[in-house]
């Protein structure tokens, strides 16, 4: 049977069709995801939601017309961020992305609103709530909105996802847990109710929460009725595409990193913690170095290239080369060039006049983003009982140096996915629904 797969990323809306008899995912199509729009607001980042739906919408018409037959429609999406809907579905609100910072703007006096929650919150509440807090989680916007403007009594904070196939369903509001990051009790799987109250957001409506794959509704397109399940968290949607299994470290290296670890229940640690398939509870730990922090240092080597007009045509293929054929020698990178849990600043130490080159540099680099994975994954699971790995992403299938500095920092057996993680993911998510 032939079934669409939907994905509402951050830089593109992009399906496909899922074959669940033959495995087969074919015919990708992709719509870029729409620019934000202007705000007054200093930090904002919001995209109007019509205009993703609209985006929606033309993917899947596209997927209609390859394959008409199909009756089923399985989504998955973005995390964090909010748009604020009624119980009709009806948008009230733009879109606050993730990316939105307007919570890390300094006023003139006192502290930011990130700042303040973290006073209204202690570590048990963070503890229970997965330690998810970033300045574009639905907690903060929700906190930055009703600090501002307010927010409407009727309004119910939702993924954009949720919004938007939940309004062409015609649906009343819901979001999967996988989904809820950042807003569920880890303990009792239900709506933090008590961390929104220590915020002043006592009153705020939440959307229903669904555990199982039953789907959101029905949505009538030219002429033709989609089963509509999901909307997934985009990053278990990838591990499940994975495979990922209990007790297997998973490594994922792309433009962010993460490891992840699936557990039959949660305790908290030095890590994240989301909700994951069948009751279980993901374990993680996310913006990690990894090629976006790469392509800082490609950027420094290539601008004096860049600024007279000389465009480099193979860059990451001769980083490969040099730096496969470079020796180690005591020149060391941090990548933490960006804010995570590994620190804000980067730097490149040990410099000496014989190896600052690309092929040690990028050499060292790799080393650094091994290590730095082995060190989330002790905080993972100290006890050291992962008896597998899963690195996924691709970056490792181009640089196989990479791959080959993991390995040598996790000695249990490994294995790499080839193909899209998160049609992967929705693909065997929509083989269990046939299998019922």
């Amino acid at each position: 049977m032939r079934v669409l797969g939907l994905d509402v990323g951050s830089s593109s809306i992009k399906g496909a069709i899922l074959d669940t008899v033959s495995g087969e995912i074919a015919h990708f199509v992709s719509r870029p995801f729409p620019a934000p729009v202007r705000s007054s607001t200093a930090g904002a980042f919001e995209v109007a939601p019509v205009a993703v739906e609209q985006g929606v919408c033309a993917v899947v018409r596209q997927l209609l017309t390859l394959a008409p037959e199909a009756r089923s429609l399985f989504v998955s999406g973005q995390m964090g961020g909010t748009v604020l809907v009624d119980s009709a579905g009806a948008y009230r609100s733009n879109y606050v992305s993730w990316r939105d910072q307007r919570a890390t703007v300094r006023p003139e006096t006192g502290a930011t609103r990130l700042e303040e929650i973290r006073e209204r919150w202690n570590q048990d509440v963070m503890a229970s709530l997965g330690n998810e807090l970033q300045p574009g989680s639905s907690s903060t916007i929700c906190y930055c909105l009703q600090q501002t403007s307010g927010i409407p009594n009727d309004a119910i904070p939702v993924s954009i996802a949720d919004a938007v196939l939940g309004r062409l369903c015609g649906s009343a509001p819901r979001m999967h847990v996988t989904h809820a990051i950042g807003m569920v009790n880890l303990f009792t799987l239900d709506w933090h109710r008590e961390a929104y109250a220590l915020l002043g957001l006592e009153e705020l409506t939440f959307p229903g929460l669904i555990h199982d794959l039953a789907p959101c509704g029905d949505w009538s397109i030219d002429n033709q009725t989609l089963a509509v399940y999901g909307t997934y968290g985009d990053q278990q949607c990838a591990l499940r595409g994975a495979g990922l299994q209990p007790n297997e470290m998973s490594i994922n290296v792309s433009t962010g990193s993460q490891v992840s670890m699936r557990t039959a229940e949660y305790s908290a640690g030095r890590y994240q913690g989301r909700c994951y398939f069948g009751g279980d509870v993901l374990k993680t730990m996310t913006h990690l170095p990894a090629g976006r922090s790469l392509n800082v240092l490609v950027d420094l080597l290539t601008e004096l290239a860049t600024a007279e007009g000389v465009t480099l045509q193979n860059v990451w293929q001769t980083i490969a080369s040099r730096s496969d054929a470079a020796e180690s020698t005591g020149l060391e990178v941090d990548l933490a060039f960006f804010s995570g849990p590994l620190g804000s600043t980067g730097s490149i130490t040990g410099i000496t006049t014989e190896n600052l080159t690309v092929g040690q540099l990028f050499r060292a680099a790799f080393l650094a983003m091994a290590q730095n994975y082995r060190r989330c994954a002790d905080w993972l699971d100290p006890d050291g009982t992962w008896d597998s790995v899963v690195i996924c992403g691709g970056m490792t299938r181009t640089i196989p140096l990479l791959r080959q500095r993991i390995q040598e920092l996790f000695p249990q057996p490994l294995r790499e996915t080839v193909g899209d993680e998160t049609m992967l993911g929705l693909l065997e998510i929509a083989r269990e629904v046939e299998r019922g």
